[in-house]
């Protein structure tokens, strides 16, 4: 087949509890991998501000903001300074007392293509998101409104992506699901790390689970997966844990799971790299997992327990 080549970007950065400072590297990375020709730009999870949900604070509620806003105002003037289309992160504030863990797609010409609702939402020692963020909305099935509700692709000029968030990365069905709607790419952003108290036998364990079951949505699907994570230690204010060591390894598989670019667990990165949409009809082909579901035997996938 006839290759299809889109050239992605990615931005591995520490985090600042001073905005303006994590914008400015966010920013950075931006117009490094669109320097390199990146069509599709891709931030990773929260990337204006330090993780917040070590702890529980309704004062941090403050750091929400509308859509539109200042956040997707500035990531759609540079999408249409630098000609891409740009995927950004930010704590929103839906209505007083309703605030969700959003991505926001910018097209080429700075208007909001669509933005996803984090739809996974964990709470865990050190990553309170129940306690901020209301899950997204299920898909109701409501015309006219793409990449708004649940699993649904985000339609952009260079494919239609299948945006997903951090925690959401753990689970199958939110990968198929974007697959089942037609998604080209996943894409995860990302802030995920682990307790430094922990074993680093133990620390590592996670990282390579991480890693590997989002390798595992590409072959299941046949689709690339594009993940930026942060890096960095950041401290619980409270000092009631140990705060943070967050990953990086942020990385782009191609559809078979192979391993197009990764990036370190330390350093600020920016990668750029070529992928070849048309693949995902060839291993499809070789490998036809849609063609063979049996979806009349999966009915009680929408149990929580077979019990």
């Amino acid at each position: 087949m006839t290759q299809k080549i889109l050239k992605v970007g990615l931005v591995q950065q520490a985090c600042s509890s001073d905005r303006a400072v994590s914008v400015a590297a966010s920013e950075a990375g931006v117009r490094a991998a669109a320097a390199q020709g990146a069509q599709l730009v891709m931030l990773q999870e929260l990337h204006t501000s330090l993780y917040f949900c070590q702890h529980e604070s309704t004062d941090l509620f403050d750091l929400a903001e509308t859509i539109p806003g200042p956040s997707t105002t500035w990531l759609g003037a540079l999408a249409k300074e630098l000609g891409i289309v740009l995927v950004g992160s930010l704590f929103e504030r839906r209505a007083p007392g309703l605030y969700h863990n959003t991505a926001v797609v910018l097209e080429r010409d700075g208007t909001l293509a669509g933005k996803y609702r984090k739809m996974h939402i964990p709470d865990d020692p050190g990553y309170y998101e129940k306690f901020y963020f209301t899950p997204g909305d299920a898909s109701s099935g409501v015309a006219g409104t793409p990449g708004d509700l649940g699993f649904e692709p985000i339609q952009t000029s260079v494919g239609k992506l299948g945006l997903l968030v951090c925690w959401d990365q753990w689970y199958p069905e939110a990968a198929r699901l974007m697959a089942l709607a037609g998604a080209d790419l996943l894409l995860y952003p990302t802030a995920i790390g682990s307790n430094p108290t922990d074993p680093v036998e133990e620390r590592e364990r996670q990282r390579e689970a991480w890693v590997t079951i989002q390798r595992a949505h590409a072959i299941a699907n046949g689709l690339p997966v594009i993940v930026a994570n942060r890096i960095g230690f950041e401290p619980d204010p409270t000092g009631q844990t140990a705060g943070a060591k967050f990953w990086g390894t942020s990385f782009v598989a191609g559809p078979q799971g192979e391993f197009l670019a990764r990036a370190g667990t330390e350093d600020a990165e920016v990668l750029v790299v070529d992928i070849d949409l048309a693949r995902s009809e060839n291993v499809r082909r070789w490998w036809p997992f849609l063609r063979d579901r049996r979806v009349d035997a999966y009915g009680d996938l929408v149990r929580r327990y077979r019990d």
